[in-house]
């Protein structure tokens, strides 16, 4: 048997119809397929009861690292807990650096659905913080431990470590955006274990002379007077109240080793203030914390400038030292010139040239002897693996591998491609049709059945 299926006339009209249609339909796939930012201190304002969590969020800079964290469960704590204590008394007592870290602790690097954490086992789910990803903690000590107790499914969360002190209860879920954040309140700020809680005791005034400690410390001249003479050293200054800062100051010689090609010293001065930002982090690292960094990508003053993803530095311990790679070049730590909380600065052996500006004449760079210069970028080393969830749940996996603001920008650009290639696609498969219809009619014939 066998049905003979014709299609005699296909009109150009028709044709264009379908196309439009198929490249609609593409768009919107690939449109849901991408992330944007969240607001989460937008998300909290919409809640009286979080406004003065809310507050600290945005007082401690811990609200940008926000959003570029996705997914995450926030931990917050309801003005009347805050008020009383002890949760008053750390914010009170403590400094914004410190405060920010405690802040940390409260943002799960995983969404947790009000079934998820129905599902959690009595024996608990270790996960991993944003405090884990400064690498200012010791071991897992930046994570927390989830508990279901059987009987009354109340969830407690603490530390990992044996007896901790701190220990919060989770009171509601206040909002939930699957599968992007969750917010549940909690009756109390949650402190990690083994957190100096005299921190404020040994900070020094804020107000360092950036400038006269890279002189102090000699061998650092030439940055000092570019510091000085670019003005950014004030931002730098400013930026010392929050979490802090950390500069790698590039010592005499290695401004004297760079390569003829390289004019620096020429730039336009915005350019000049993005190299120079572009080696500071903003955030206080001793030189310990460097050395057991969880997320070897970190951004720079430059990247809160120029947009997530850019001008990004990748830090990791090689051959004993820290070494600093750019993408161009591979820079390694040679001496601590200033090391008190909240402020490092480190002495570094090459000028930190970022790939946005230099990149594209990376290939024509040729360095001294000596020098690590590179012509590709280098690509960054494992991260540390976050902890294992326990035995028994199966929750959404942990984005601790992905460095700020890098998820968005890779899954916005591929998009695009996609969206780009899919356009291309559609519009060559149209004029192919449109050619052949002008030939003669379309027809499907004999599809056969067989008995």
């Amino acid at each position: 048997m066998a049905i003979s299926v014709s299609i005699s006339h296909i009109t150009p009209i028709t044709l264009f119809y379908l196309l439009l249609l198929l490249l609609l339909l593409l768009s919107s796939t690939i449109t849901t397929t991408t992330t944007s930012a969240l607001n989460i201190t937008s998300i909290l304002s919409s809640f009286q009861n979080l406004t003065s969590f809310s507050s600290l969020l945005c007082s401690t800079s811990v609200a940008p690292d926000l959003t570029r964290r996705d997914p995450v469960t926030l931990l917050a704590v309801p003005n009347s807990y805050l008020s009383t204590s002890p949760s008053s008394d750390l914010t009170h007592r403590l400094p914004p650096s410190s405060l920010g870290d405690i802040l940390r602790y409260h943002v799960l690097l995983q969404y947790f659905s009000l079934s998820d954490l129905r599902q959690i086992p009595p024996s608990g789910v270790l996960v991993t913080t944003l405090l884990q990803t400064t690498g200012r903690v010791h071991s897992n000590f930046g994570a927390v431990n989830i508990t279901r107790d059987p009987l009354t499914n109340s969830i407690t969360i603490q530390s990992p470590a044996p007896f901790s002190p701190s220990n919060v209860t989770v009171l509601s879920l206040i909002k939930t955006l699957p599968y992007n954040i969750t917010i549940l309140a909690v009756d109390s700020l949650l402190v990690p274990y083994d957190f100096n809680l005299l921190a404020s005791e040994t900070r020094p005034p804020l107000g360092l002379n950036i400038t006269k400690a890279l002189i102090d410390g000699h061998n650092f001249n030439v940055a000092a007077s570019m510091l000085a003479a670019s003005g950014v050293v004030d931002e730098f200054e400013a930026d010392e109240g929050g979490a802090g800062i950390t500069l790698f100051v590039p010592t005499d010689d290695a401004f004297g080793d760079l390569p003829g090609n390289v004019k620096l010293q020429s730039l336009p001065a915005d350019k000049k203030a993005v190299v120079l930002k572009f080696h500071v982090l903003h955030s206080y690292y001793p030189l310990g914390s460097l050395e057991s960094i969880v997320n070897p990508v970190q951004p720079t003053l430059a990247t809160e400038d120029n947009g997530a993803g850019s001008f990004t530095l990748n830090i990791s311990r090689v051959n004993g030292s820290v070494a600093i790679d750019t993408g161009i070049v591979q820079a390694s730590v040679t001496q601590t010139v200033f090391d008190q909380n909240p402020v490092a600065i480190f002495g570094v052996s090459k000028v930190l040239l970022p790939r946005e500006i230099f990149g594209k004449d990376s290939a024509g760079v040729t360095s001294k002897p000596g020098n690590a210069v590179v012509g590709t970028t280098v690509q960054p080393p494992e991260t540390s693996p976050s902890p294992e969830n326990s035995a028994g749940f199966s929750g959404p996996p942990s984005h601790l591998s992905s460095p700020p603001g890098f998820r968005e920008e890779r899954t916005s650009k591929g998009g695009r491609y996609r969206m780009q290639s899919c356009i291309v696609t559609v519009c060559c498969i149209g004029l192919v049709l449109v050619e052949i219809m002008k030939e003669k009619p379309c027809r499907i014939m004999a599809v056969k059945f067989l008995p």
